[in-house]
């Protein structure tokens, strides 16, 4: 997949991941969609990790799914790291 395909399917995944997960995060969606981003790439490590499997194409399900996972991963670290500040 090109760096465009990569970039499409991080922000349709932290969308999802958003969808999946709700509640309010610091930053908005636009910082959830970068996260998104992350979260492809983390997905395709831990496929390659655990499961033995790399990404496939962009409208493979295995790639969508694996995307998806790295998302909720990232997205819940970064509201683990984030939601603990206190702010005045």
């Amino acid at each position: 997949m090109g760096i465009i395909g990569w970039i499409v399917l991080g922000l349709l995944a932290g969308a999802l991941a958003k969808a999946i997960m709700p509640g309010r995060d610091p930053g908005g969606i636009l910082v959830t969609m970068l996260l998104g981003i992350v979260g492809a790439f983390v997905g395709g490590f831990i496929g390659r990790l655990i499961f033995n499997t790399d990404l496939g194409q962009f409208f493979d399900l295995r790639t969508w799914l694996l995307a998806i996972l790295g998302s909720i991963v990232v997205l819940a670290i970064y509201r683990a790291v984030t939601g603990k500040r206190v702010t005045h």
